[in-house]
């Protein structure tokens, strides 16, 4: 990548932002976590899920305290996001003028909070 592109993206705030979302989007948004985030999630009654609980054959276990990941699917999500990551890095090196002024005319994901 190019002096003048690494300059643009420390220089140029609302690049870096609209960068960072894009980022999270292609790689953490759009990967296995998708697959970990459909299904039923529960309401609560009290707004802090104190009053959730799970039950399994070894006894309920409270909401607040339950892992939502087992050990093999955060493995699996883990290496997923790190492919993922390499994609995007490889793309942004490859062609940083095109992925730079894509991102500099159109935010990617307007309805995200911006990076702070």
């Amino acid at each position: 990548m190019k002096r003048d592109y690494l300059k643009e993206i420390r220089e140029n705030e609302l690049l870096r932002k609209r960068l960072a979302k894009f980022m999270a989007l292609e790689c953490f948004r759009n990967s296995k976590l998708e697959d970990l985030h459909a299904g039923t999630f529960p309401c609560s009654e009290a707004d802090d899920y104190s009053d959730v609980k799970v039950v399994s054959p070894y006894g309920e276990i409270a909401w607040n305290k339950l892992s939502r990941l087992s050990d093999p699917e955060m493995k699996a999500l883990m290496i997923d996001v790190v492919n993922r990551c390499d994609t995007f890095l490889a793309a942004l090196v490859r062609a940083p003028r095109e992925m730079i002024e894509a991102v500099k005319q159109r935010d990617p994901v307007p309805k995200w909070q911006d990076p702070k």
